[in-house]
């Protein structure tokens, strides 16, 4: 027997690429994800907005209270016994400034220092609670 006499099968080889006009691998490379069919490789900057956290619910979404603060102590200085504290009279006496691009706003009394003198609050002015018991001790009003 001689080599051309040996009778064996030839293994085809393995189809790669199919279809398009380049062949074998018809312009994929060897093997890997981006050979694949239906390959699709999620853009870089999805993964950026991955590791924000997530803040559900409408609850989340900030809303701008503009609460503006006035101390008793200030409250104190500037006024006399007997005179009335509202918005008003706090912008008056330049205890309080509140700028023109302020629409809604509400004024909010703390009770940093003491009152010693007798005033009559508006009611509609906002009171801290140790604010509230400074003025309750003071006899002063809230009307």
């Amino acid at each position: 027997m001689q080599v051309h006499q040996i009778k064996f099968k030839l293994k085809k080889k393995n189809r790669v690429g199919r279809g398009g006009k380049r062949g074998s691998y018809s312009g994929r490379g060897i093997k890997g994800q981006k050979a694949r069919a239906g390959r699709r490789i999620r853009p870089a900057l999805r993964d950026v907005i991955l590791k924000f956290p997530k803040k559900r619910g409408w609850a989340n979404i900030k809303i701008e209270k503009n609460i503006l603060e006035v101390n008793l102590e200030k409250i104190n200085e500037k006024f006399q016994p007997g005179e009335i504290v509202s918005p008003e009279t706090l912008k008056e006496k330049k205890i309080l400034r509140i700028p023109k691009s302020l629409k809604n706003f509400q004024i909010k009394i703390l009770g940093q220092g003491d009152l010693t003198k007798s005033l009559i609050f508006d009611h509609r002015l906002i009171f801290s609670r140790s604010a509230r018991e400074k003025i309750e001790n003071s006899n002063s009003k809230i009307q």
